[in-house]
């Protein structure tokens, strides 16, 4: 509990605050301890940001994924106090989620069944579980593999794709304005003419990734694996201000934006 307390006091909130209210801090403190509002010349002020701006990450994804969990029914009877001991539920095949109408360009949060293009249609009883279904139901996460999907030009800002498989998935022209992409795998993706702006890829692994034309105004690739990228055309700079974080990040042989390779 000291923990998950801990988390919202990163975030400058109360204990119990919303999903909403946590997306909200965190992009408010995102944008004002970004490091490339601090002088150059400043290095202190500067590593003091990346470290603050790695706890807001954390906290935002911690948070993220307790509140995701616990909006499960079956755990409804818990009280806000149950965090630490919350265990993920295995046992039973969770009840199908409420009818949506999706397209293959619409990005949809993963559930177990939906990989079965007729689980729409299909509703089998479900004896492991008495909770009726609720307009506010969300499935257990998953982690399935997007690698190699289509999501050229879809909208997926504000997504929280952070940890996911999405090598080799084509992902051009694809709106990812404010995605949370920490950990993301996009080895090899199509990302080109893609809106990247203020998107948060910390970590994220870009090798061989192609980023011709993209948009990278405000993107954060600190600690990102970018080795054999192609970033032609991408847009890092207004004038001669380079506004992407790319602190740690890995260049070996990608191609800038000039078309030079870095060494």
């Amino acid at each position: 509990m000291r923990e998950l307390e801990r988390y919202y006091r990163v975030l400058d909130l109360e204990p119990g605050a919303s999903l909403e209210e946590v997306n909200q801090a965190y992009k408010d403190l995102a944008f004002i301890w970004h490091p490339d509002r601090i002088p150059q010349e400043n290095q202190r002020l500067r590593e003091k940001a990346q470290k603050k701006l790695q706890e807001i990450n954390e906290a935002r994804e911690k948070l993220r994924s307790l509140k995701t969990k616990h909006q499960i029914p079956h755990h409804s009877h818990h009280s806000h106090h149950s965090y630490n001991s919350y265990q993920p539920y295995q046992h039973h095949s969770p009840p199908p989620p409420p009818k949506k109408p999706q397209t293959k360009t619409t990005y949809q949060s993963p559930n177990p069944q939906s990989a079965n293009p007729q689980s729409a249609n299909h509703q089998s009883p479900n004896p492991g579980s008495t909770n009726p279904q609720s307009p506010n139901y969300e499935p257990p996460k998953q982690n399935p593999d997007l690698s190699g999907k289509d999501f050229s030009h879809a909208n997926l800002s504000n997504k929280d794709l952070s940890g996911r498989n999405l090598s080799y998935a084509n992902l051009s022209g694809a709106n990812l304005t404010d995605a949370f992409m920490h950990k993301v795998i996009l080895r090899g993706a199509d990302l080109s003419e893609a809106n990247l702006f203020r998107a948060n890829l910390l970590l994220a692994d870009l090798r061989e990734a192609n980023l011709r034309n993209t948009n990278l105004i405000g993107a954060d690739l600190s600690g990102a694996d970018l080795r054999g990228a192609d970033l032609t055309g991408a847009r890092v700079r207004s004038g001669d201000r380079l506004l992407v974080k790319l602190i740690g990040a890995n260049l070996s042989g990608a191609i800038m934006p000039d078309g030079n390779v870095h060494g």
